[in-house]
């Protein structure tokens, strides 16, 4: 007869809300022993920082009250990071992306997921993944390697080769509008940008710009 599986659950709060990190381990003392460690490490090794008002919501004098509060804890091999945003409209979908650059141009970005506002405008989102010191990008030389073309309408249609670079550190994070209305509709400019799973979205309303360019707050997180 199998053994049920034990499954351990590790609640960590950030700001109004709490997100569960979830492991799964097999039952028995070596198991629990290891779990109980992962979960003092991800207290020992974490990072705590805000995300600000970006420079077009600034320049635009929009959504004034927007803010957000990031906690990334590392597991060891991956880092769970919790995202708690608020003071922005209601009932709206954001896209949330790690980024090279605070500020326009960003540089290389990596499209993280979705935070969906309730009806207070706040948000909370869990995202794994590797966000620390040794996070990059790279397209290994030669470019011009073929890529699939999902969208192909303007204004920003996929690109159907790529560049080629060396490792690229992405220490930054930003926020977008879901769309241009969402965001015209919180009395900011509608640009669309490329920023959502359509390349259609709103300009950025929040960022890691306080940090500058190139300290990035996940350069602060040693695993």
């Amino acid at each position: 007869m199998k053994k049920a599986k034990k499954v351990s659950v590790v609640f960590l709060g950030l700001g109004g809300g709490l997100l569960a990190l979830f492991g799964m381990f097999l039952g028995g003392p070596a198991r629990t022993v290891a779990a109980e460690e992962t979960v003092a490490a991800a207290f020992n090794h974490r990072i705590d920082f805000e995300m600000v008002r970006s420079a077009g919501a600034v320049a635009a004098n929009c959504i004034p009250n927007a803010h957000a509060a990031v906690r990334v804890a590392s597991l060891g091999s991956v880092e769970a990071m919790t995202v708690d945003i608020g003071g922005l409209p209601p009932n709206r979908e954001f896209d949330f992306f790690v980024i090279q650059n605070p500020d326009a141009p960003f540089g290389l970005a990596w499209y993280q997921g979705d935070i969906k506002t309730d009806g207070q405008g706040e948000g909370h989102q869990l995202f794994v993944g590797r966000f620390n010191i040794e996070t990059f990008i790279v397209a290994q030389p030669p470019g011009g390697q073929l890529a699939p073309v999902v969208h192909n309408q303007p204004p920003f249609p996929d690109a159907s080769m790529n560049p080629a670079t060396e490792p690229i550190h992405t220490y930054h994070l930003g926020l977008w509008f879901g769309s241009p209305a969402a965001a015209q509709a919180a009395g900011c400019p509608n640009t669309v940008t490329r920023f959502n799973g359509d390349h259609r979205a709103g300009i950025q309303a929040l960022s890691t710009r306080q940090f500058g360019k190139l300290q990035g707050p996940l350069r602060r997180l040693t695993p």
